[in-house]
């Protein structure tokens, strides 16, 4: 890594990491009236080759058990098809759209059965689209799925399905450069406590440069315990390996194909031409190195490939073009996001801990820790159940639609 000084040495704000997340809170910050400090975002890999956000199904969903979720969702909807809008009007910021093939949920008990439709009065309260359909229903309208073995399911092609998350993420990064907030290719490798222990003092860079800091965001993705470790704090966040693979099929379906969660935990999604993107996990799913990017073929050929060949039989004869393994930032404590102030350590802000869904929630997210960070509290958003106080009194906010 060939590593870049930063040009001043104190900074209001420092955001740890660059992807989606780290740059949508640097943006939310510049487009905030009221907020006029000097940020500094620190990536240690501007290529973002084994960000989270490069490995992204690139979908979003409303599809949650919590009625906080969906919400963050609808604002994410909002600001992606309105995205020239929210920039200012730009004329060269495209006009995006959310190609709403939906997710489907498939269940195949009726304990499973039961949590769609408590998820369904959830997701309805706030007004999205879900609808619940029975097998015959389902086959109606997606004749390729098998569904002999199928008690429900439950999708919502209102706002749900793919959107084009890399654009988004370059228009996040380009703004808040053209507005004047600093990127450097370096790493944070310490941070230095004042004498009071109460706050972040200094943040001290791989190239050996100290800088002062006011507020420090940590925004590291999979690397947000290793971070959070050097200032004393230990959060329940850990990498956790998903394994991705394009294919195009001998025989392609005759309609989109919803992003398919099948009860096995393998999903599948229209990828366009022809061309479909599944996903799915080890059995044995723990904590893996940083660095572990290594693909397991056995996976695709023992569970993943067979599974899609059961749900879909035109599945069987299919060719993959493309694989990768990339990291959820899983939260192993209740599978939601830490976000927000640590209730000691006064200037230390999580943006943490998202479990796979964080594409679709860095809109919001971003704005409401720029709000936390300008005001002191949210005025969007209440992003308060996310806080880190819930970890620490072992108060629980699960959220069990994860994929």
């Amino acid at each position: 890594m060939n590593t870049q000084a930063p040009a001043y040495d104190s900074y209001d704000v420092i955001i740890i990491g660059g992807a989606i997340m780290g740059s949508s809170a640097a943006w939310f910050l510049t487009d905030n009236a009221d907020f006029d400090g000097r940020v500094l975002v620190v990536e240690r890999d501007p290529t973002y080759q084994f960000a989270s956000t490069t490995h992204t199904n690139s979908c979003m969903r409303q599809q949650y058990s919590e009625a906080l979720n969906v919400r963050i969702s609808q604002f994410a909807a909002d600001f992606v098809k309105n995205l020239r809008q929210y920039m200012g009007g730009d004329d060269r910021v495209p006009a995006l759209s959310i190609r709403s093939f939906g997710y489907m949920y498939l269940a195949d008990t009726e304990d499973f059965a039961a949590t769609l439709r408590e998820n369904l009065r959830v997701q309805q309260r706030e007004g999205a689209g879900t609808r619940l359909l029975d097998p015959a229903q389902i086959k109606a309208a997606y004749p390729f799925y098998h569904v002999d073995d199928i008690v429900l399911g439950s999708i919502n092609t209102v706002d749900e399905g793919f959107w084009d998350g890399s654009t988004v993420f370059d228009w996040f990064r380009r703004s808040a450069r053209e507005r004047g907030v600093e990127y450097i290719t370096n790493e944070v490798v310490g941070m230095t406590r004042n004498s009071a222990g109460t706050s972040v003092q200094s943040v001290t860079l791989k190239s050996g440069v100290v800088i002062n800091c006011g507020q420090v965001v940590n925004a590291s993705g999979p690397r947000a315990a290793q971070t959070a470790r050097m200032v004393g704090v230990d959060i329940p966040v850990e990498p956790r390996k998903r394994y991705s693979w394009v294919f195009s099929a001998q025989d392609p379906l005759d309609r989109d194909l919803p992003l398919t969660i099948d009860p096995s935990g393998v999903h599948v999604r229209e990828n366009g031409g022809g061309t479909y993107q599944a996903g799915g996990h080890p059995a044995d799913d723990t904590a893996v190195a940083y660095d572990d990017f290594e693909m397991d073929h056995n996976i695709w050929e023992d569970h993943i490939w067979p599974t899609l060949a059961h749900r879909i039989p035109q599945f069987e004869a299919i060719r993959v073009q493309s694989e990768w393994a990339g990291h959820y930032a899983y939260n192993v404590f209740d599978h939601n996001a830490i976000v927000g102030p640590h209730p000691d350590l006064e200037n230390f802000y999580f943006l943490n801990g998202f479990s796979g869904h964080g594409l679709q929630q860095s809109p919001a997210m971003g704005r409401g820790i720029a709000e936390m960070l300008t005001y002191g509290e949210y005025r969007s958003l209440d992003l308060r159940p996310f806080h880190f106080e819930r970890i620490v009194t072992n108060h629980r906010f699960v959220e069990t639609a994860v994929i």
